[in-house]
């Protein structure tokens, strides 16, 4: 990227008019070209996998297209009163006038009894149920008919009548960014406005990162032309994205503010910034990148999506950094700094690093008693994460007024919680004779302990494939789907009423249902997390050993990763799924941790982190190599790199706990998760226990055998030269310009 960075630098009009056109088509493109996203799960050999394809082969891809089902109930007496029958016809009138809409099916003009067994009223008969199907995928459905028939739900509650609607295509099309990131990009402009004290600096990483982020998206949305991205990919992908192309942006300003104080030109001053910064950005960004890309070792295209989804936004905000900021700082040269705010007006330059070369001196008078304390605090803000217990959240999450909670709560109210998540045994048919051994075990299910009920088996009927070689039993635990004891009911099922009833018969069968894929889907990722953690640690190990020349560094770098991980982990069970603090986030219910989060918040912390250690660490390498003073080294590291990891770390905070505050559930657990991590990792791990261990262990922290170092190669984020020039604008002090310490 150097060569292309300087290029920025010497033609900034033809790297902006290049910037222009990219856009142009990358915006163009997506507009005609926009792939659709996809929530399935596609788990090699496992159980849950075996019955969809059973029900693809044999029922024609049972639950491939969309479907809602609109739940309602009156304030008082049955759902059979003139008034309520009116009200939900005219809602079924409306729902049919859409045109993805193929049938809508509701309770009334059927008899009792059928309306019951079918689904379609409560026993009681005071909750009913519309079921609606569409022609296509969820994907498939436009969004604007969803919304509309939302809304046509909405407008139908009162206090008379109670309605609420359910389905994935309905969440499907209320994925999109929360307008509460906003609030993250106002925090932003405030942390970059008090630490530059210019408006034009401070817009700068706002307005490169934005671009950056567009781009991304753009891209991830013609990406999912050719592989499965989840529909809150790009939420997930934007929330990344916006957070590290604030920061990386920083550091480039940063680094060309020091050079301007230090008397160089404005484009001797950027060539500088893109040469040293811009290298540790595409560095630091390159590490994201291999972290997130170690998710593909686990091998399940759902995983793979996300991370090619995060990594794009990261690849195309890191171009933002180091080519279309250096352009624009270029051509504004001093004005780049324009506009100060007041308290900036009479600032001096050399006093910004001396608080945290302080802060550093303090940390080294007692180091043992700092880190402990860091380390302690760390270990038990991780303990919850032993108690951790997997799953995905459901509307049941959600705020009472939300039209698919309501929908959840009378679904529980009336048919049970277990039919919010009921379990499909799909049965595969050897012989005609099989039908009985499968009315067997329909029987059998209904008895098994954590049963509420299940489906006949009965010939001719919809529970037998047209084809006569699968039969398909519903079953509704007693407990819903995100109650650990329907997981135990999901076990039963599997390893003792199924085999007590098929063994020796020559039928089998297989439990599916999103429960069911829940559970395949955390075993999975168990079996594969050794692999992935060796992966993504050991990968990220070489590469600090390779910039750092050192083995104690990188070890340390990764462990305290883990713990802030762990840390993480911790607070999101202690929130989440045992509910402490969860008003002050917005969560109105508690339930279990997405089974992919913890390893999803793994790849991205530990690029992030390794980020940060890139950024501060590299200060104290190039001191160390000058005067072999480790306690010295660690202190004008902190005094030169601390104020910007801080205020980068901040406004990494700041964008991902805005995110919590939007109504997706998925997208408030990697929010607050993120927020927490990066917080944590900051400024408790990088800041207090890494500078503590590292004065604590001296000399040791830079070992490298001989025969590895001559093997490696020499990584310089900037000269010696440049290091001394810019030392008495960062760490004023006693001693030679030789002494002064590097800005990476």
């Amino acid at each position: 990227m150097g060569p292309v960075s300087r290029w920025a630098v010497n033609k900034p009009w033809m790297a902006i008019g290049a910037w222009v056109i990219a856009l142009v088509i990358i915006f163009g493109a997506s507009g005609t070209l926009a792939g659709t996203y996809n929530d399935s799960f596609n788990l090699p050999d496992s159980e849950s996998t075996q019955a969809q394809q059973i029900l693809e082969a044999d029922f024609g891809g049972l639950g491939a297209t969309a479907s809602a089902s609109i739940v309602f109930s009156p304030a008082e007496g049955s759902i059979n009163q003139p008034q309520v029958q009116a009200e939900i016809d005219a809602l079924a009138a409306d729902a049919r006038e859409l045109g993805s809409v193929t049938s809508v099916e509701t309770p009334f003009g059927v008899p009792p009894e059928v309306a019951v067994q079918s689904g379609l009223v409560s026993p009681n008969g005071e909750i009913g149920r519309v079921n609606v199907r569409f022609s296509g995928a969820d994907s498939d459905v436009p969004v604007a008919e969803i919304q509309s028939l939302v809304a046509d739900v909405e407008a139908a509650n009162s206090p008379a009548l109670e309605v609420g609607i359910a389905g994935q295509v309905v969440d499907f099309a209320n994925q999109a960014l929360p307008a509460s990131e906003f609030i993250g990009i106002i925090v932003a402009i405030i942390i970059i406005l008090i630490m530059f004290g210019s408006v034009i600096a401070a817009g700068l990483p706002i307005l490169t990162a934005l671009i950056g982020l567009a781009a991304g998206i753009s891209i991830v949305t013609l990406v999912a032309n050719l592989m499965d991205i989840a529909t809150f990919g790009p939420t997930l992908a934007a929330m990344i994205g916006l957070g590290v192309g604030i920061d990386y942006a920083l550091f480039v300003i940063n680094r060309y503010r020091q050079a301007i104080q230090a008397g160089r030109m404005p484009r001797d001053a950027a060539l500088e910034a893109v040469n040293t910064a811009g290298r540790a950005v595409v560095f630091a960004g390159t590490t994201v990148v291999i972290a997130l890309g170690g998710l593909f070792v686990l091998r399940l295209d759902f995983m793979n999506g996300l991370a090619v989804g995060a990594a794009i936004t990261v690849i195309t905000v890191m171009f933002t950094a180091v080519t279309l900021l250096p352009a624009v700082i270029s051509l504004l040269g001093h004005r780049t700094f324009a506009w100060k705010m007041p308290w900036a007006r009479n600032q001096k330059p050399a006093s910004e690093g001396r608080g945290f070369s302080r802060y550093g001196a303090g940390l080294q008078k007692r180091p043992w008693l700092y880190g402990g304390l860091a380390f302690f605090l760390m270990v038990v803000l991780a303990l919850p994460m032993f108690s951790m217990r997997s799953g995905f959240p459901d509307a049941g999450g959600r705020a009472e007024t939300d039209t698919t909670r309501i929908a959840y709560d009378l679904t529980t109210e009336g048919f049970g919680a277990g039919a919010n998540g009921p379990l499909l045994v799909v049965v595969d048919l050897p012989n005609e004779a099989a039908l009985a051994t499968a009315a067997q075990l329909s029987t059998d299910l209904a008895a098994t302990e954590g049963v509420a009920s299940a489906s006949p088996v009965i010939p001719g009927t919809a529970a037998v494939s047209p084809n006569g070689q699968a039969a398909l039993i519903q079953v509704i635990p007693t407990t819903g789907p995100q109650d650990q004891a329907t997981d135990q009911t999901l076990q039963r099922i599997r390893t003792q009423a199924i085999p007590e009833t098929l063994d020796g018969t020559g039928v089998s069968a297989f439990v599916g249902g999103s429960t069911a894929v829940v559970v395949d889907f955390s075993e999975t990722l168990s079996d594969a997390l050794p692999l992935f953690l060796a992966v993504v640690v050991g990968l990220g190990f070489l590469v600090l050993v390779v910039l750092f020349r050192s083995l104690v560094i990188p070890l340390t770098a990764a462990l305290t990763a883990l713990l802030s991980f762990g840390a993480a982990v911790g607070i999101l069970v202690f929130v989440f799924q045992w509910g402490y603090l969860a008003s002050l986030f917005g969560i109105s219910g508690t339930g279990p941790i997405l089974p992919f989060l913890p390893i999803m918040l793994f790849a991205i912390l530990f690029g992030l982190s390794m980020d940060y250690q890139v950024f501060l660490v590299t200060r104290m390498q190039e001191e160390w190599g000058r005067t072999k003073d480790n306690r010295l080294s660690v202190r004008r590291g902190l005094g030169g790199s601390g104020r910007v990891v801080a205020a980068a770390a901040a406004i990494m905070f700041s964008v991902f706990i805005s995110f919590v505050f939007g109504d997706d559930a998925t997208i408030k657990m990697f929010g607050l998760g993120l927020a927490v991590a990066i917080a944590l990792d900051a400024f408790v791990i990088r800041l207090v226990l890494v500078p503590c261990l590292m004065t604590v262990l001296g000399p040791a922290n830079w070992y490298l055998p001989g025969w590895l170092g001559k093997v490696l190669p020499e990584i310089r984020l900037e000269s010696e030269a440049e290091a001394s020039e810019i030392a008495d604008i960062d760490d004023p002090g006693t001693g030679s310009s030789a002494q002064r310490q590097t800005v990476s």
